[in-house]
């Protein structure tokens, strides 16, 4: 009789804690808008599908943004990436990959490296808040040298 009080209390909490998470975490996907010129070497990621929990956090550490040197013969001098809110975004704490942060603020967060080597990437994963999980947007922004890239890489979100 104990053993089908414990399954029964086991199965109970399980289904709770999957109904909660559920229900407390929404999915969210992106279309992008982000043109890019041609002969530009580089791509830019960004996350096409992330969720968010029940306070409009990201989960999983936030965000990724980056670009990746796609010129198999090309370094390029002094790469900055700039993720700047257009619509409904917070950003928290970021870590760079492949640079170092720059510039952050709830608004805007840079990410740079003097050098970008053939095949690398440059990125930031940052924590960020939701407002509104139905309109978001945010714009990227790209400077260097050695290029043939616009400033302004178009926007991203809903």
């Amino acid at each position: 009789m104990n053993r089908m009080r414990t399954t029964a209390t086991v199965l109970a909490t399980a289904g709770l804690l999957t109904a909660t998470q559920l229900g407390l975490a929404g999915g969210a996907f992106a279309a992008t808008h982000t043109p890019q010129r041609a002969g530009c070497p580089l791509n830019i990621s960004y996350p096409t599908r992330f969720y968010v929990d029940s306070h409009g956090w990201v989960t999983n550490g936030g965000l990724y943004f980056g670009i990746q040197n796609k010129s198999t013969t090309q370094s390029f001098k002094r790469v900055s990436f700039t993720v700047t809110n257009v619509k409904n975004i917070r950003y928290g704490s970021a870590k760079a990959t492949g640079g170092r942060v720059t510039q952050k603020t709830s608004q805007t967060v840079t990410v740079s490296t003097g050098t970008l080597n053939k095949k690398a990437s440059l990125g930031v994963r940052v924590q960020t808040h939701l407002l509104n999980t139905h309109t978001y947007r945010v714009k990227f922004t790209l400077h260097g040298s050695g290029w043939n890239c616009a400033v302004n890489q178009g926007t991203w979100g809903n």
